[in-house]
């Protein structure tokens, strides 16, 4: 008990040591600025007709870019847009393009950590598939199918279908979502043409004739005084003390000095638009109003304009605002009034009067109610500015709008759900060979009795598992993984990393629970195809009678060691920068070996190769001295629950047998299993179970034997 206690706390201690070198490296990480000259020098790539950025924008965040006054399209980080994590568990940040007709112009790759781009395939592949986005529009639907790329059904249906990238199929599945999940907000946000259907419409078929007193009597046409005791009183101050604010005292019947009076309309349906503007001047407004489009009348005599000074036809007013439902709603002069003032009813001249268009994206409901805001924002002197806000309700009765059903729009599964939609054989499959491999390990005392079908049986699973589980599904799991497992627990947890690909997801469950039943061995012996690799280079070197290096017992203890300052390596680093870590992360061959099947640059190559030799010598040398992935699992195995591994009390004295030929030199010379080192082949429990094999049984035989020919003799 006390030695599990003590196994326990040197496990947490270990992994908090990493957790803490990670937090205080991540913590040194500075933010990218948006608008840095990167971000500025790509924008342009992608327009080169730009001759000027406008103002970052917000809800959403995006540039505008223009050619002299013309408005070009816009630019927006995808990281602002989608929080959908690439297959590394870091999101992909690029920067996008599109025009104002929703087209796609450019995409820039600014950063990603996606290992099979990074360090395997290289970026280009990454770079071609993302130029297949260019000219294609946000409304087309696009499908990654490297089969029909190109099919004409594209001009049919709307449907595109283009070129992935083989081995990468995760990444270039998450790239294209992110973009155009990013896109279509834009495109919704700011373009004409995307609006979603509006939740309620005006009915134009009704019009009640209506004065304009009868407008204001039924809140239609609202007016608004706002007294100067309200200002001060939302100030906190006097207005004498504001020497910008200069206006002639206005007294209402009430006796109330006013700051100023508003008075404000919706105009679109015909009851208020066409009674207020007459009915020319209603068909002109409704002729140039744009599919979708919001029209609200604002005017005003004074004392304190609604408008600055400074203020320019067809652009949006500060001092005024407009939100509903708590959020804001962008409005701008439509500059109708041509800045003529406007005649309310026969008599009441209003000499500040605009219309104010709200646009169809907005997703503005007219049949909710709407509120006018008044800003505030006020010098006492070059030092000191004090602010304040004043609000008033509009809303207009249900009868004058009609409710749009709208159409119900299909939500898409995740990007995890879709993969394992598409993926489910390849899961199924799976899943039958871990069902059988947990029974061997359950029954291998019954398995291994039947020595010759065993090892059929062991080398059927372990081609399975280079030719399926490696080379097929891409199923090699990697140190990378413990480093997207750690940074996902610092900065969130987010199982949506993980699911995304479903092969390495389900390796991962299945060996995370089969470290606590029999340790790291039944991955590192029967679930890793490099290992397999190895396994097949120590066969070949059988058949060629290579003699194999004897390593003394310290010395290789020592280097048993190496591994695991490896794996503290690799892992602190991952905190401090995730590119180096992958980097270093190559000393793993398995993406060269196994998920790139060697089609790489030759000092990858070269270094794998050489792995597999040394093991023509040393059994398994990569896995003995070198893994970082091993070392971590042998961290957890030590918390396994059983040892199945059964030793005769003859094993290790005087027996050598299993020792001798352990070809991981994974037992003690008392006979006891080193689980950290085991990596499950299962030779020994063989030999154990089959009489013919074990010593100790050919000895106790013969001694029996011995034993009858001596009473028969008597």
């Amino acid at each position: 008990m006390g030695n599990t206690v003590r196994q326990l706390l040197l496990t947490v201690g270990f992994w908090a040591a990493i957790l803490l070198v990670m937090l205080a490296a991540r913590s040194a990480h500075a933010l990218n600025n948006p608008l840095s000259p990167q971000v500025k020098a790509s924008v342009e790539a992608i327009f080169p007709k730009a001759t000027r950025l406008g103002e970052p924008q917000q809800n959403p965040p995006v540039v505008p870019v223009y050619q002299l006054n013309e408005l070009l399209g816009y630019a927006f980080l995808s990281t602002d847009l989608s929080d959908l994590p690439g297959f590394s568990g870091d999101p992909i940040n690029l920067l996008v393009g599109i025009d104002t007709q929703g087209k796609f112009v450019g995409v820039h790759v600014l950063s990603h950590h996606e290992p099979i781009f990074m360090h395997g395939l290289g970026e280009g592949p990454m770079y071609d598939f993302i130029h297949q986005y260019v000219g294609r529009s946000v409304k087309e639907r696009i499908i990654i199918d490297s089969r029909r790329a190109g099919s004409t059904e594209e001009s049919s249906n709307g449907t595109v279908y283009i070129d992935g990238v083989t081995k990468a199929t995760v990444s270039v599945l998450v790239i294209n979502d992110i973009m155009l999940s990013a896109a279509l907000k834009v495109a919704r946000a700011k373009l004409e043409g995307f609006e979603q259907a509006e939740p309620s419409k005006v009915r134009l078929e009704l019009f009640e004739k209506l004065s304009v007193a009868e407008l204001s009597s039924r809140g239609w046409l609202k007016r608004w005084p706002l007294t100067v005791a309200e200002v001060e009183s939302g100030l906190d101050n006097s207005l004498a003390i504001y020497p910008s604010v200069e206006f002639d005292q206005v007294i209402d019947d009430q006796g109330r000095a006013l700051f100023s009076e508003l008075h404000y309309a919706y105009l679109n349906p015909p009851s208020v638009g066409q009674n207020l503007l007459g009915v020319e001047e209603y068909a002109r407004l409704m002729s140039r109003r744009k599919p979708g489009e919001h029209l609200v009348l604002v005017a005003s005599n004074g004392p304190y304009p609604y408008v600055e000074e400074d203020f320019r036809p067809g652009t949006v007013p500060t001092r005024i605002g407009m939100s509903q439902n708590g959020l804001p709603v962008d409005i701008r002069d439509t500059d109708f009034l041509d800045n003529n003032g406007f005649l309310l009813g026969d008599e009441q001249y209003l000499e500040h009067a605009h219309i104010f268009r709200i646009k169809a994206q907005a997703g503005f409901d007219p049949a909710q109610p709407l509120t006018l805001q008044f800003n505030l924002d006020l010098n006492r002197n070059h030092l000191i500015r004090d602010q304040a806000s004043f609000s008033d309700s509009y809303s207009l009765p249900e009868y004058l709008f009609e409710k749009v059903e709208l159409p119900q729009m299909q939500v898409p599964d995740p990007l995890w759900l879709r993969i394992w939609k598409d993926r489910v054989g390849d899961i199924a499959v799976l899943a039958v060979a871990l069902l059988i491999l947990t029974g061997l390990f359950i029954w291998q005392h019954r398995v291994t009795r039947h020595s010759v079908w065993f090892h059929r049986f062991r080398w059927a699973f372990l081609l399975f598992t280079l030719g399926f589980v490696g080379f097929y599904t891409q199923g090699q799991l990697s140190v990378v993984n413990i480093y997207t497992l750690l940074l996902s627990i610092v900065d969130g947890f987010d199982i949506t990393v993980f699911l995304l690909d479903p092969i390495i997801f389900v390796l991962w469950s299945y060996v995370f629970i089969s470290l606590f039943l029999w340790g790291r061995g039944l991955f590192c012996g029967w679930l890793c195809p490099f290992g397999v690799m190895q396994e097949l280079t120590s066969k070949l070197a059988k058949l060629l009678k290579i003699r194999q290096l004897k390593i003394p017992a310290k010395r290789h203890q020592q280097l048993q060691k190496l591994k695991y300052l490896i794996l503290v390596v690799l892992v602190g680093c991952a905190f401090y920068s995730l590119s180096l870590a992958e980097q270093l992360a190559e000393i793993e061959p398995f993406k060269t070996a196994v998920t790139l099947a060697f089609v790489r640059s030759w000092p990858f190559v070269l270094y794998a190769v050489l792995l597999l030799a040394a093991g023509l010598y040393i059994h398994k040398f990569f896995c003995r001295y070198l893994c970082p992935l091993g070392a971590g699992l042998a961290v957890l195995g030590r918390f396994s629950l059983f040892k199945w591994l059964q030793r005769r009390k003859e094993c290790g004295s005087p027996c050598q047998l299993c020792k001798v030929r352990c070809e991981i030199d994974s037992i003690n010379r008392d006979g006891s299993i080193d689980y950290d080192e085991c990596v499950q082949c299962l030779e020994c429990i063989v030999i154990l179970n089959n009489a013919d094999q074990c010593a100790i049984e050919r000895s106790q035989q013969k001694q029996r034997r011995s034993g009858r020919i001596a009473a028969t003799q008597l």
